[in-house]
């Protein structure tokens, strides 16, 4: 049964990629398809919007810069606030659902991506502590000639920048989050997501902006019933 799950969220990853491509972002592909040897996100690795080149800059710890976009410009990020910097760069270059939250005005950018107040509160706390010179990060750098980024304020703790999780993940990347009302409907950048995605990508969420309380309580329980089934097998291969 966990087999056909997981055959299911093939055929949502296979549909959705074909009703929306990709983003055209610089290292985005025209359409996900495989990519069997990612170094990192592979989350997405049996549909990818990036090509594995692109992921050896996240495979190595720490990560000094993606593109020109340095992430230590206040000191090095530490391991646990890096990992989660990773899941939403990853989440933007590969993912073949993130186009479903393309941005209307520019195509290479995602607009209200819904993810889940516990994904914002544990990003939040494995960073606090980590320094930051930038509310936005996609508009509050100094950019020099060479397209490298440069901190216009001093660095503070992530703790003194935001308020909260909710407050980060909706700052962090501009107009690019929101912290969903639901528990279920929404994205934690894990294996989890395949579950919400098939109630985020069906008409009536496509076209609401309400959570329907039908569509809450069937994906709380496929998600019941997965994990449930993944610990199942989990104590037979022991």
């Amino acid at each position: 049964m966990l087999r056909s799950a997981l055959t299911l969220f093939a055929v949502i990853t296979s549909s959705t990629c074909q009703k929306y491509g990709c983003l055209e972002g610089d290292t985005h592909k025209l359409k996900p398809s495989p990519e069997p040897n990612m170094h990192e996100c592979t989350l997405y690795s049996k549909s990818s919007c990036c090509y594995v080149d692109f992921t050896e800059q996240l495979a190595h710890s720490p990560v000094i810069k993606v593109n020109n976009s340095y992430w230590n410009r206040c000191g090095q990020l530490s391991k646990s606030c890096e990992d989660f910097t990773k899941k939403i760069e990853c989440f933007y270059r590969c993912s073949p659902h993130a186009a479903r939250w393309i941005h209307p005005n520019y195509t290479a950018a995602i607009q209200s991506v819904p993810l889940c107040q516990s994904f914002c509160d544990d990003w939040y706390e494995a960073c606090k502590d980590d320094s930051i010179c930038v509310y936005n990060w996609l508009t509050d750098w100094e950019w020099d000639e060479s397209g490298e980024n440069h901190c216009k304020n001093k660095c503070i703790p992530y703790s003194e920048m935001y308020t909260d999780g909710t407050d980060m993940c909706q700052n962090m990347w501009g107009e690019s989050f929101k912290v969903s009302k639901s528990s279920c409907l929404c994205l934690q950048m894990n294996k989890k997501d395949m579950m919400a995605i098939k109630y985020l990508l069906s008409e009536s969420s496509e076209e609401s902006s309400s959570i329907s309380s039908s569509e809450e309580h069937a994906c709380q329980k496929k998600l019941l019933k997965i994990e449930k089934l993944k610990g199942e097998e989990g104590e037979q291969t022991r």
